[in-house]
């Protein structure tokens, strides 16, 4: 019976064991591993919220991105009509200011025809009246006959 006494103290041993090591063993190591297994579980969440927060970011940046392109784009565009219309006013302004310095011309040229024409009646004038002078044999005084002079003059 040695061996069932022997069998049966080694039972009642173990029983003993495990029970002093659930009661007070098995805490003390239940305890750090619950508290490893919550920060591991706090790290997860914290790197799926990071990686959530860096999708939202990067989704915020292209949106961003994205905007300033296109009011690049319409800037460009309105800088771009903007000179157009410069270039075009620019060009209108050159087209009067020629027409303007043609019209200018034109009137000095026909001022000028105009003085010329006087002139050559005037000299026309005295050189018929320096004929006549010589036909007649006779001087004629210009003061006394400034009349006949322009009445000539329109004549011709």
């Amino acid at each position: 019976m040695h061996i069932n006494l022997t069998l049966l103290v080694q039972m009642l041993a173990f029983a003993a064991l495990i029970w002093f090591t659930m009661r007070f063993v098995w805490p003390m190591i239940l305890g750090p591993m619950q508290e490893r297994e919550r920060r591991i579980a706090q790290g997860l969440a914290a790197a799926d919220k990071g990686e959530e927060e860096l999708k939202q970011a990067r989704a915020s940046a292209e949106s961003i991105v994205r905007e300033a392109r296109e009011r690049a784009g319409t800037i460009i565009d309105h800088a771009q009509r903007r000179a157009n219309e410069i270039v075009e006013e620019a060009r209108v302004a050159a087209s009067q200011e020629g027409q303007r310095a043609l019209k200018a011309a034109q009137q000095q040229l026909e001022l000028e025809t105009t003085q010329a024409r006087e002139e050559l009646r005037r000299q026309v004038g005295e050189i018929a009246i320096a004929a006549a002078s010589k036909l007649l044999e006779r001087e004629i005084d210009p003061r006394a006959h400034e009349a006949l002079i322009s009445q000539l003059a329109a004549q011709i």
